[in-house]
């Protein structure tokens, strides 16, 4: 049981899964309608929903674009804007993660502190979302937005921000988030360019108390980088459950504490201040992504033999004896990098203990908490993964030069990934 999902909560939710499964009907209840005790509050909802294929990584950064509208709207003298809360979308069918293992429609507390992210803007978990329009049938959201390019415009280059309902390019498909008592007979296509909170137009022309946006990651970011942007990050703290486990095993077998690599934050990252001093683990963090890069990147990503090389120079560069490495390689490959590096080298495998309670989604964050620890951490180009790891050492506050590295493809030019800096 984690601190940042309380049990009464926890019941909630399996109480609701149990009754899609067992208890849904041709029944529906409107969020305004007299079925709901709360049908005269003012609050309003925003759902939002990813094109399905899309990873673990580049869904946090749409959660950031989105929540970062929520705080904006928060902020505004429009009552009809500021009442609005930003429902987190469960995490269900990620095609990274084994869903004979996993569990459907993931609360985001067993990822992320959630009270943390409440500082920053006024999110709610769907179970949260249930609880308060009092469900008594089903729901069906007020208006549906599919969020679309607009044509040619990428050929014609006119990336002017504009909105506009059209046709639909093509027939899309909504999962409702894979709940069966969740519909809509209000669907629209909007053809859209420009940041999510230019959203706030459509929330204030329309009336509707729930809004789904599918395909949200058509929005872009109103100012990558900048400080709001920052702000939002750090709010995005993990899981206090997760962050033990990372810290057990850095501490057994790492050698590795806040304390000695001095890495410690401040319990509220609104009382963060500026720094550039963390030491880091006596160890080197590597992020190595394989197995779709294999397929779509094949003239960036490196033989294990080069791969193998540069892990052992920069050992013997930085003086360092041990090498953590998160991979999605598969077992004969990883096989093959240990026996060719002359340095003790681990990954994390959740013990018999461990693994019942964690599953895919939660040993990627951890391979993530001890990649930004390390040390001297090198990564793969332009995956999201080794992205967020550079943030998380940028909000630790590592020297830039040990943090935005990745591996270079053999006989190649090597580009090296933009270094982002903190905004305070």
């Amino acid at each position: 049981m984690t601190r940042n999902l309380p049990q009464n909560h926890l019941f909630k939710f399996i109480l609701l899964i149990v009754f899609v499964y067992c208890n849904y009907g041709e029944d529906y209840c409107h969020v305004n309608s007299q079925c709901g005790q709360n049908s005269n509050s003012k609050d309003r909802y925003l759902l939002y929903d990813v094109n399905p294929p899309e990873g673990f990584n580049l869904r946090r950064d749409v959660y950031m674009r989105f929540a970062i509208l929520a705080h904006k709207l928060q902020q505004s003298k429009k009552e009809e804007l500021k009442n609005v809360k930003l429902v987190l979308p469960p995490w269900s069918h990620l095609f990274h993660w084994k869903y004979n293992a996993e569990p459907e429609q993931i609360p985001w507390g067993l990822f992320f502190n959630v009270d943390s992210l409440k500082r920053f803007a006024p999110v709610i978990e769907m179970y949260e979302f249930f609880d308060a329009i009092n469900r008594t049938y089903s729901v069906q959201i007020d208006e549906v937005y599919v969020l679309q390019h607009f044509k040619h415009m990428f050929e014609t280059g006119n990336f002017e921000d504009k909105m506009k309902v059209e046709k639909c390019a093509q027939n899309y498909q909504i999962n409702y988030f894979f709940y069966k008592n969740i519909t809509s007979n209000n669907v629209k296509c909007l053809s859209y360019h420009g940041p999510a909170t230019k959203l706030s137009q459509l929330l204030l022309k329309s009336s509707a108390k729930t809004i789904l946006l599918h395909h949200a990651e058509v929005a872009l970011h109103d100012m990558f980088g900048d400080r709001i942007y920052w702000k939002c990050r750090r709010s995005m703290r993990f899981n206090r459950e997760l962050q033990k486990i990372a810290l057990d095993f850095r501490k057994k077998f790492l050698n590795s504490s806040d304390e000695l690599d001095e890495t410690l934050l401040p319990e509220n990252w609104e009382d963060e201040t500026p720094k550039r001093n963390a030491k880091g683990g006596p160890y080197l963090g590597v992020h190595l992504r394989r197995r779709d890069f294999l397929r779509g990147r094949a003239h960036q990503v490196p033989s294990i033999n080069s791969i193998t090389d540069q892990i052992t120079t920069l050992l013997k560069k930085l003086n360092l004896l041990q090498v953590f490495i998160a991979t999605d390689a598969d077992e004969d490959e990883y096989r093959e990098i240990v026996k060719n590096i002359p340095y003790k080298t681990l990954r994390f495998t959740p013990n018999s203990k461990t693994k019942k309670r964690i599953k895919d989604g939660d040993v990627a964050i951890i391979d993530q908490i001890i990649c930004s620890h390390a040390r001297y951490f090198i990564g793969t180009y332009e995956s999201t993964f080794s992205f967020r790891i550079q943030e998380e050492r940028e909000i630790l506050g590592f020297p830039t030069d040990t943090t935005f590295n990745c591996f270079c493809k053999e006989n190649t030019e090597c580009p090296q990934p933009s270094v982002w800096k903190i905004v305070y």
